[in-house]
Order: structure tokens, then C-alpha cells, then sequence
């Protein structure tokens, strides 16, 4: 029979300090099943946080349409300091663990590009959650994710529209208000879909599934594609951004590109997580 021990990743470092104890370690690692995958989402999300604060050195709004220009920014344009800070520690981070696998395996390192780094650590995952410094590297690693995060989604409250209300007779839109920290925190208190008609056609956002459906058969709406940003997946469904990205690839999303953002078809995003949650029952 296998040995564990209690799980000493980050996640289960948190689950202490709210009173709960640490999970068991899956069998030849240093972490459990969930911080074993957290690790594996948090350095696919740093590709693409890189990505989001690369466009938020000149100054950006965040999920603003700037179209792309050749020949680096435009001159007089507000340069974001935090933004290039985090992407110079995205690079020194993966790099140094990088390194230490690629020195101890006797590897060739890859090159010192954030999406070669991440492939990297990914490929070499096995390994590093059976390591001792296993468990500074799931911290190390979601520190870099928050602060990513925080760089290309600095708005405390963003709304995201999602559609016509399907109540009766009613001529609202839905809107959901959610805050970049939600996704850092996990905090889901409050945050509820709301018609801007009538304050009273509401729903929570766990109901958001059930309330897309109703809302395609409704005649008004049901010519009509919606398309949602992996952050705002992210933010509806709960779910780690790089899960979202991983999920886009291997089920097939319909997307759309806008700007240099990419955009996926809601129909899409919403039957792949009907199944997840059908698959957990």
C-alpha cells in the first residue's frame, strides 16, 4: 500500500489557515491530486498572463480593443511599470526552476521564454511534485499567477454583459459585476446576475447555466451568439483561467478574434461544464 503524508502545496497551506486540514499526497509526490493540478494550471495561465500584461505596457485599459501596431509602441504613450515588472518575474521565476530541473535531470534548459519555460516545468511536472521543493514551487508559482492577474486585470469591479432578460415582457440586460480579486480569493458572496430593467429579475451565478438555457429558447435571443473572454469563463464558472485555455483546445470552442483577444462561443463553454458537472454526480 502506498505511503502518504499531508500534502504540503499551497493550496492546502490555505485550507489550514482557514481551519481545515491539509489533504494526503498522491501516491509518489510530495502534493495532493488538487495541488498537483493547480501547479499544472498555473503555469499554463502564466503563458497567457504574460501575454495580457504584454499588452498593458503602453498603458492599455484592461480588455480594451487597442489594435496591435508593428514597430513597438507609439511615442507619449503612459509606460506600465507594474505590468513589465511582473512579466521580468514571470521569466526570472520559470527560469530558475527551470534550471534546477533541467540541472538535476541533466537536461538541455529550453529557451528563457515564458511559453518554452511553462512547457518545460509542465512536461517535467511528475517529477518536480516528487521533489523536496515541491511545495515552494506550487507557492512560488500561485504567487506569480495572483500578481499576473492583479497586472492585466487591475479593475477592482468589471462588468460583463451577458444577454436580453428572459423574464416576460421584460426589456433589460443582464449584467453580472465581478471583481479581479474573486478570482485571486475564490470569494463568490454576493456576485449575482441582475437585469438593469428590474432589480428583481436576479439570479446567482452558480444559476447562470440553467438561466442560458431558458434565455437561447427564448425567441429574442436564440439568433443570438454570445462570446465570452477566458477571463470572463473564468470568473462565471469558478474555474482557474488556465483550465479554461486547456479546455478551449481539447474540446474545440468556436472562437472568434477581436483586436488581438480571442473570444469563445458561449454555447460551447457552457455544455463542456454541463458535462463536467454532470460527470461529478
Amino acid at each position: 500500500m502506498a505511503v502518504t503524508a499531508p500534502c504540503q502545496g499551497e493550496g492546502c497551506r490555505r485550507r489550514t489557515a482557514d481551519g481545515h486540514s491539509r489533504r494526503r499526497t498522491a501516491e509518489g509526490g510530495r502534493l495532493c491530486r488538487p495541488c498537483r493540478e493547480h501547479l499544472d494550471a498555473g503555469l499554463a495561465e502564466l503563458v497567457h498572463l504574460y501575454e495580457e500584461c504584454g499588452r498593458m505596457l503602453a498603458g492599455a485599459a484592461p480588455g480594451s480593443l487597442r489594435e496591435r501596431t508593428t514597430g513597438g509602441e507609439l511615442p507619449g504613450l503612459p509606460f506600465n511599470g507594474a505590468a513589465a515588472d511582473v512579466r521580468a518575474r514571470m521569466v526570472s521565476v520559470l527560469g530558475s526552476w527551470s534550471g534546477l530541473v533541467a540541472q538535476e535531470r541533466g537536461f538541455a534548459p529550453p529557451p528563457r521564454t515564458v511559453a518554452a519555460l511553462s512547457a518545460f516545468l509542465r512536461r517535467n511536472g511528475d517529477w518536480l511534485v516528487a521533489h523536496p521543493a515541491a511545495a515552494e514551487a506550487t507557492e512560488e508559482i500561485a504567487r506569480l499567477v495572483r500578481a499576473g492577474r492583479r497586472a492585466a486585470f487591475p479593475d477592482p469591479t468589471r462588468s460583463i454583459r451577458l444577454g436580453t432578460c428572459p423574464e416576460p415582457g421584460c426589456s433589460g440586460s443582464l449584467t453580472v459585476a465581478v471583481r479581479g480579486a474573486d478570482r485571486d480569493t475564490g470569494r463568490d458572496a454576493g456576485r449575482a446576475v441582475v437585469c438593469d430593467a428590474d432589480p428583481a429579475h436576479r439570479w446567482t451565478s452558480d444559476q447562470w447555466s440553467g438561466l442560458s438555457r431558458s434565455m437561447e429558447a427564448d425567441e429574442r435571443t436564440a439568433a443570438t451568439e454570445r462570446w465570452l473572454t477566458a477571463a470572463d469563463i473564468a470568473r462565471l464558472w469558478h474555474t482557474p483561467t488556465g483550465t479554461v485555455y486547456r479546455l478551449a483546445s481539447e474540446q474545440k470552442w468556436r472562437r472568434r478574434n477581436r483586436a488581438g483577444r480571442t473570444y469563445y462561443n458561449e454555447t460551447d463553454v457552457r455544455t463542456c461544464f454541463d458535462r463536467r458537472a454532470a460527470a461529478r454526480t
